[in-house]
């Protein structure tokens, strides 16, 4: 290869590898951050009887448990960088028809839904100044996909470009309303322990953060999606583990001092009312009191970035799921061939045809509700993977070993089936509904093994 070409290509796939610690937390940062931040705050504040100092607890306590789950990916994607990820990783495990009818849901209903939901957002949040009409927000919604598809079908190296950029953008305006409230904010807030009024037992404290941590990893869904590109990585032995440790670590900063700054411009009265009349956006607020009327548009602006980035950073990591899927012959083999950048591109476009055709059938809040439950299982079986590869490979290369191992990776099995587990009581009939694909996943995995066995008697 040339001097001249600073592209370096995998060894085994052609994947280029393009992405270094920056990328890689752009990427995960770029779907973390999305519009959650302006008001998930208040479903923790109701679930802690409306203690800031509690909440703001329970938003570290979150950002812990994100970072022990990230722990244990950054341990697997260290010493199986092959793209795909979880998929990967639970074939290896267990057996290949759990990653693959993890890689299937994705394909179907987490992965192509989670895109279709987030493109219909974004022309959602600017139904205030533009009066669209639902087809209309659909047909923008489907140009959004289709745009980013096509971009993204020209290299990770653009496609990274564009999520640094969306990502320091989105930071500029969050750090504006974060400072400001910090440092003009003139609240003096309660930061105790024990919501006021009440006094609650030792088993009644632990049950209400608990219940109340739930709520903050919804703000922090999105760190696992950088393992499926571990291998366009440029050293993903190093560079993996740091983008998801600091990336994490960074926005878990992000979050409890978005929220404390809340809690210095706020009066502690008006974020109780504020949140029992249903008006739970407390940073568009915020932003309101500091700013005035410009205030709107800051929010506006860093929603439609946040989500715009959170759209292409999916874009970019679900189809190395498909293309993992293809590559073991149990999924359509052209999923498995890449375009002379470097990319699945028919990995790409599928996934596009799949998501244009949810926004058509489906609303934001259907979509939105499908994709709640359909990943939780295969979160824990991945943390859980950890201890199976330590059994069934002692001697495989670990460049980064997850720290505090195994202590660190039984609490996060613990902590993210309760958050399944969580998920599966409140809401069981999205539950169940989200189980039934990956079954399906399974039995197509069977006929496509069955095909492959044919072919291979086929030619002895």
């Amino acid at each position: 290869m040339s001097s001249k070409n600073s592209e370096t290509l995998s060894q085994t796939t052609g994947f280029k590898k393009e992405i270094g610690v920056f990328g890689g937390i752009s990427i995960i940062g770029g779907i973390m951050i999305g519009s959650g931040i302006f008001y998930l705050g208040s479903y923790v504040l109701e679930r802690t009887d409306m203690s800031m100092g509690l909440a703001l607890l329970c938003w570290i306590i979150g950002g812990l448990v994100s970072i022990l789950g990230g722990l244990c990916f950054a341990e697997l994607g260290a010493c199986d960088s092959r793209a795909g990820g979880m998929v990967v990783y639970m074939n290896r495990a267990y057996h290949p028809s759990v990653g693959y009818s993890f890689g299937f849901t994705s394909w179907v209903i987490s992965g192509s839904g989670s895109i279709a939901a987030l493109a219909i957002a974004l022309p959602t949040a600017l139904n205030n100044f533009f009066d669209m009409s639902e087809m209309t927000v659909k047909i923008v919604a489907i140009i959004l996909i289709i745009a980013l598809t096509a971009y993204n079908c020209f290299g990770i190296k653009l496609g990274t470009i564009l999520q640094n950029v969306s990502m320091i953008a989105k930071c500029i305006p969050i750090a504006i309303i974060l400072l400001a409230g910090l440092f003009l904010g003139k609240q003096t807030p309660d930061l105790s322990l024990v919501p006021e009024g009440t006094d609650p037992t030792f088993g009644g404290m632990i049950g209400m953060i608990a219940f109340a941590t739930v709520a903050t990893l919804w703000a922090y869904e999105g760190w696992t999606n950088l393992n499926p590109v571990a291998e366009e990585m440029k050293n993903p032995g190093r560079d993996l583990p740091r983008a998801l440790i600091f990336g994490i670590g960074i926005i878990t900063i992000i979050y409890a001092l978005f929220n404390f700054a809340i809690y210095r411009v706020l009066p502690a009265d008006e974020v109780v009312s504020s949140i029992e009349s249903g008006d739970i956006y407390l940073g568009t607020k915020v932003a309101g009191e500091l700013f005035g009327g410009a205030g709107g548009g800051l929010i506006l602006a860093t929603q439609l970035i946040a989500i715009f980035g959170s759209l292409n950073g999916m874009i970019i990591a679900f189809p190395r799921y498909y293309y993992d899927m293809a590559a073991e012959k149990h999924f359509f083999k052209n999923h498995a061939k890449l375009n002379k950048f470097g990319v699945p591109q028919v990995a790409l476009i599928s996934q596009a045809v799949i998501s244009c055709i949810l926004v058509l059938l489906r609303s934001l809040d259907e979509l939105t509700s499908l994709v709640v439950f359909a990943g939780m299982l295969y979160n824990v079986l991945v943390i859980a993977a950890v201890v199976v590869y330590r059994k069934k490979f002692p001697d495989l290369e670990r460049p980064y070993k997850a720290w505090g191992y195994p202590v660190t990776v039984v609490i996060a099995i613990i902590l993210f089936f309760a958050l399944m587990m969580n998920t599966l009581v409140e809401d069981p009939k999205t539950a169940i509904t989200g189980l039934i694909v990956p079954l399906l996943g399974i039995v197509l995995w069977k006929i496509f093994d069955i095909k492959l066995k044919k072919e291979e008697n086929s030619t002895k």
